[in-house]
C-alpha cells in the first residue's frame, strides 16, 4: 500500500506595500536637487575639454565635438609645482594640528585642572576670529621669526588656526571614553603620556578621521593666507588657480582643467575616508 505524496507547503506571501505618493515626490525632488548641483560640474568638464577657439557664449552649454585633453596637461604644467606645495602643506599642517588637538582634548577631558573650562572657552573663541582680523599681526609675526615667504610659515598659520576646532572635536570625543580606563591605567602606574599612548590614542581613530577630513579640506582650499604669506616658490594651488584666470584674454579651458585637477585630492580623501567620517561623527566626536 503506497502513501499519497505529501503536498509542499508554500511560505505565506506578504502583500507588497503600495508606493506612497509622498515618497515618489521626495525622490523626484532629490533627483532635481542632484541635477541642480551637478550643472556646474558639467559646465566645468564641458569647458575644460574644449579648445580655446570653441569657447564662446553661444556654445557655453554645448558638449565639445572634439575632446581637447591637452587642456589638462597644459594646466598641470602651470600648476603642478603648486599642487605639490599644497599637498605638502595640507598633509603636514593636518597631521600637526590633529596631534595637538588630540593632546589638548585628552588633557581637557581627562585631566581636570583649575581654569580648564576657561582655557577651553578661550580656545573656542579663536574659531570665530576671521582671517582678515589677524592678517596684519600674523604677517608681522611670521616675518619676525624668519618664516615669511616659506611653506613653513603657512603651515604654522594653519596649525595655529586649526587647533581650536581640532581640540573641540577631540575633547567631545574623549568625553565619551569611560574615566575608568584612565583610572585603571593610573592605578597600574601609568602617567600622562603612557595613558595617552597606550589607552587613549589606540581608540582615537574615528576622531582622527573626522579631524583629518575637516582640516585637510580647510587647508587645501584656503586662499587668503596663501596669497599673503608665501612667495612664488611656495605658493599653493589655490593661488596658482587665480593666476590662471588672470589677464585680459583668458583661455577658459585652462582654469577649468586646473580646477578639476585641484579638486582631485580632496575628492580622493572623501572617497577613501567618507564612510569613516560618518562613523566618527556617530562615535561622539561632535557631541556635546
Amino acid at each position: 500500500m503506497t502513501s499519497a505524496p505529501a503536498k509542499a507547503v508554500s511560505a505565506p506571501t506578504t502583500p507588497r506595500k503600495p508606493i506612497q505618493p509622498g515618497r515618489i515626490v521626495m525622490y523626484a525632488l532629490l533627483v532635481v536637487a542632484a541635477l541642480f548641483f551637478l550643472v556646474p560640474v558639467y559646465l566645468l568638464f564641458a569647458t575644460a575639454l574644449k579648445s580655446p577657439d570653441a569657447i564662446n557664449l553661444a556654445t557655453t552649454w554645448h558638449w565639445p565635438a572634439a575632446l581637447n585633453w591637452a587642456s589638462f596637461s597644459e594646466a598641470w604644467g602651470k600648476i603642478g609645482g603648486n599642487m605639490l606645495n599644497s599637498l605638502f602643506l595640507a598633509v603636514v599642517a593636518t597631521l600637526l594640528s590633529a596631534m595637538l588637538g588630540s593632546l589638548n582634548g585628552y588633557a581637557l577631558s581627562k585631566w581636570k585642572f583649575r581654569g580648564a573650562n576657561t582655557l577651553f572657552a578661550l580656545m573656542l573663541f579663536g574659531m570665530f576670529i576671521p582671517y582678515q582680523a589677524v592678517l596684519i599681526p600674523l604677517f608681522q609675526f611670521i616675518k619676525s621669526i624668519g618664516l615669511y615667504g616659506s611653506i613653513w610659515g603657512l603651515i604654522l598659520a594653519h596649525v595655529v588656526y586649526g587647533i581650536p576646532i581640532t581640540t573641540l572635536i577631540f575633547r567631545n570625543f574623549y568625553a565619551d571614553v569611560p574615566d575608568a580606563l584612565v583610572e585603571a591605567a593610573t592605578i597600574d602606574g601609568a602617567g600622562f603620556w603612557s595613558i595617552y599612548r597606550l589607552v587613549i590614542f589606540p581608540i582615537s581613530i574615528p576622531g582622527f578621521v573626522v579631524v583629518i577630513i575637516w582640516q585637510f579640506t580647510q587647508v587645501w582650499n584656503e586662499f587668503l593666507f596663501a596669497a599673503t604669506l608665501t612667495n612664488t616658490t611656495s605658493q599653493p594651488v589655490t593661488y596658482a588657480l587665480s593666476q590662471l584666470a588672470g589677464g585680459q584674454a583668458v583661455s577658459w579651458n585652462l582654469p577649468m582643467a586646473g580646477a578639476i585637477l585641484a579638486a582631485l585630492p580632496t575628492l580622493l580623501v572623501y572617497i577613501l575616508l567618507g564612510r569613516y567620517f560618518v562613523r566618527g561623527l556617530l562615535a561622539g566626536s561632535v557631541k556635546g
